[in-house]
């Protein structure tokens, strides 16, 4: 028996990546006993995959978990958040380790600078060089989410809504997510029912879409689901209307086009919708050749240069068509 610990530790998204390295862990190694250690926030993320065995939480009376990790025994570590942290851990447990390349340099010098020296292949494939030691290799299938529970699908909860849009509004900072003005833009025209999905913090600018479109069949759901209930809903849904954010990688699970739209970020930094055996089932949509782009790796509470281009100069009719192409198949 080959005892592997897989760490990453946040968020949503960097979390459902990682999936594709441990089902081709799982399915590519013989006899393996497979383990993950991550914030207890986000075990559930992990708990419903059949290629994780165990899965440890960080979070709490961490010196415990650390004494069961050294129980545990590991015959190695597969480092895949790669910071001050895990080196710690690594360091306490003794084990040949492997991890990604960060490539928080070449991060920096495009963030700060704009040189794109960034390698242009999706984090998944630069996860899978911390496994490459061992054999493992992508098998190109794409991410694998398992919903947890069997959520009652949202046409039988409200009948009438067989077919609708699923828009993702949320994002963990403001310069990721598409005011509800120029939301207001692109649904407007929509032709079915539109479900808002996201968390407690996106019911208000949820209900402000609404307010702008009285007429339109909006169901609000930001706060009232849990993240494998959302999931449920993206799964059911005709199309994804999503920022950069966390259900867009769940999404990217599921067999439903995907339109991304993106705010302060950029795709050159490996996280848009990862799709290797479906690459025509999304859409990126930017504000090219701006000069302040990407203004951060992840994210700011307000635009630091206060015009906020990159969101409210995007093309929305170049949005509203994309939609338009996805729903007609």
């Amino acid at each position: 028996m080959t005892k592997i610990l897989v760490i990453r530790f946040s968020s949503i998204g960097d979390i459902v990546l990682t999936s594709p390295v441990l089902r081709c862990i799982k399915e590519q190694l013989p006899n393996v006993e497979l383990h993950v250690l991550t914030k207890k926030q986000f075990s559930d993320l992990y708990a419903t995959s059949p290629h994780v065995d165990f899965v440890h939480e960080w979070g709490e009376e961490n010196h415990l978990v650390l004494a069961d990790l050294k129980v545990a025994d590991f015959d190695y570590v597969i480092d895949l958040h790669k910071n001050l942290r895990t080196s710690k851990i690594k360091s306490a447990l003794r084990k040949e380790s492997f991890s990604f390349p960060k490539l928080n340099v070449q991060k920096w010098l495009y963030v700060n600078f704009k040189w794109n020296l960034m390698p242009g292949i999706h984090i998944v494939d630069r996860y899978f060089e911390a496994v490459k030691p061992l054999g493992v290799k992508n098998d190109e299938k794409g991410i694998d989410f398992r919903i947890k529970i069997d959520f009652i699908s949202f046409s039988k909860r409200f009948p009438g809504q067989e077919k609708y849009i699923a828009v993702a509004i949320g994002a963990q900072f403001a310069t990721k997510r598409m005011p509800a003005e120029k939301m207001v833009e692109v649904l407007a025209d929509i032709p079915m029912p539109i479900v808002i999905v996201g968390g407690p913090g996106d019911r208000e600018e949820a209900d402000k879409i609404k307010k702008l479109l009285p007429n339109k069949n909006i169901n609000n759901t930001c706060g009232g689901l849990s993240i494998h209930e959302s999931a449920q809903v993206v799964k059911d849904a005709q199309l994804l209307i999503t920022n950069d954010t966390g259900m867009m990688h769940i999404a990217a699970a599921f067999d439903l086009p995907i339109v991304s739209i993106w705010g302060n970020t950029t795709p050159e930094l490996g996280m848009y919708p990862y799709r290797p055996q479906a690459p025509n089932s999304y859409s990126i949509h930017q504000v090219k050749n701006l000069k302040c782009r990407p203004c951060s790796k992840i994210g700011f509470a307000k635009c630091p240069k206060g015009h906020f281009k990159c969101m409210m100069d995007q093309d929305v009719a170049e949005i509203k068509a994309q939609i338009e192409k996805f729903l007609k198949g």
